[in-house]
């Protein structure tokens, strides 16, 4: 990955971009709206221009010279947004000069994965091609190491620049385990995963002497790695912590207290265990795929599939994320699994959307259908969580963005096949 470091927090919103600045308004007629903000609107029309929703609601009238998509008998619903991925840093895993995920080196805070993103790879289609229209992606981390700096994305664009929504959403963690290989004691394995703690918690109090000597402009040599650090120890950005265990998710949450930092669980296997102390603090969750097996031998069977309705039942703020790249086209499938288990519907739905947008400090302009919202939006002729439901349009910053892909290439291929 290429090391860089954004001296701004800001978003890089879709308008400041000539080449997606449109020429000509969009309107999607007819259809059923699912703002996510109040009740569904039947017979209503959405009017978007230069990438943003001006007008939602049944007696919007069509401006003059507008492009409209007549959706009588269909859906609108806000784009799905995939808050952890590592979509356009991987394509197959078994070839190494596809994946560009990882960074040599623990502690790679001055990292921005959008620079290694590759525009062209053939899951960022496919996973459009479903209603994915904006995602985060992000590099891996070694244990107690940084990663990098995770990435927001549009899932359209022919250049990372046309993609990039924002350079950093928060950096990226692998809290420690104790590890006990063949022959090691528990002592030693405690001790190396204090010593990982301690690490971490000096590399931030380096971060804040840095950030004060040169606030105080002293003539000091130029640290990228603290002077990024510094975002977190200010506030400015979250640490984005992987945590497998009860156990570890306690030290995590202790750890961010004493440093007094911010801090997103990411996975959250088993966070529903933790519910009430994450609600209270208000700790969001950045949940994996519902599809998985449960997170030890003595859980239960649906553990996966009933914790985001424990999670919503105390309160606690968590999306769903696929932490993938070929698989996050799944997203609103993993969301449809927890609402069988008792996650209400629109919960599910704003699990995908909103409550992501939430989570990063984003809610002003992605996760509803309201006017000022940039315009990223699905058309679909049904539930939109259900398999069996076609999506129609998928329209980006105010365009309608091609579904074509290459699973689609593929079935129309074989389908089409010469019999003997």
């Amino acid at each position: 990955m290429i090391h860089a470091y954004r001296a701004a927090t800001g978003l890089l919103i879709a308008t400041s971009l000539p080449m997606l600045v449109q020429a000509q308004s969009l309107a999607i007629r007819g259809a059923t709206v699912h703002s996510l903000a109040g009740e569904a609107i039947p017979g209503a029309t959405v009017v978007m221009d230069r990438g943003r929703i001006t007008a939602v609601g049944s007696d919007v009238r069509v401006p003059e010279g507008a492009r409209v998509l007549d959706a009588a008998g269909l859906h609108v619903y806000p784009g799905f947004f995939d808050p952890f991925t590592a979509l356009g840093l991987t394509e197959i895993d078994a070839v190494d000069v596809t994946n560009d995920v990882t960074e040599l080196g623990d502690f790679n805070p001055d990292l921005l994965a959008f620079t290694a993103v590759h525009p062209p790879s053939e899951h960022i289609p496919v996973a459009r091609a479903n209603g994915i229209t904006h995602a985060v992606t992000a590099p891996d981390a070694g244990s107690a190491g940084v990663g990098g700096q995770a990435s927001l994305i549009r899932l359209d664009g022919w250049t990372v620049e046309e993609m990039l929504l924002s350079a950093s959403v928060g950096f990226v963690l692998d809290w420690p385990t104790i590890s006990l290989g063949r022959g090691r004691t528990y002592r030693a394995g405690r001790e190396e995963y204090d010593d990982r703690i301690r690490r971490l918690g000096a590399w931030l109090e380096d971060a804040r002497r840095y950030d004060l000597a040169v606030q105080a402009e002293q003539p000091i040599p130029r640290d990228l790695k603290l002077e990024a650090f510094s975002l977190l120890t200010r506030g400015e950005l979250p640490l984005m912590v992987t945590v497998r265990e009860e156990r570890y998710l306690r030290d995590a949450i202790e750890f961010a207290e004493e440093e007094d930092i911010q801090i997103v669980i990411l996975g959250g296997n088993q966070a529903w265990k933790m519910r009430d102390e994450l609600a209270g603090r208000s700790i969001p969750v950045i949940l994996g795929p519902t599809q998985a097996l449960p997170s030890g031998a003595d859980e239960s069977y649906d553990e996966q599939y009933s914790a985001p309705a424990l999670l919503y039942e105390a309160g606690v703020k968590f999306a769903f994320a696929t932490f993938s790249s070929p698989d996050s086209r799944t997203l609103p499938f993993q969301a449809g699994n927890a609402v069988a288990y008792g996650l209400p519907h629109e919960e599910a739905l704003k699990a995908i959307t909103l409550r992501a947008a939430e989570i990063y400090g984003l809610a002003d302009q992605f996760g509803t259908v309201e006017v000022g919202k940039v315009a990223n939006l699905i058309v679909t002729d049904g539930d939109p969580l259900e398999y069996t439901t076609r999506l129609v349009h998928v329209i980006i910053d105010g365009r309608e963005a091609s579904t074509g892909n290459r699973h689609l290439e593929l079935y129309e291929t074989y389908r089409d096949r010469p019999l003997r």
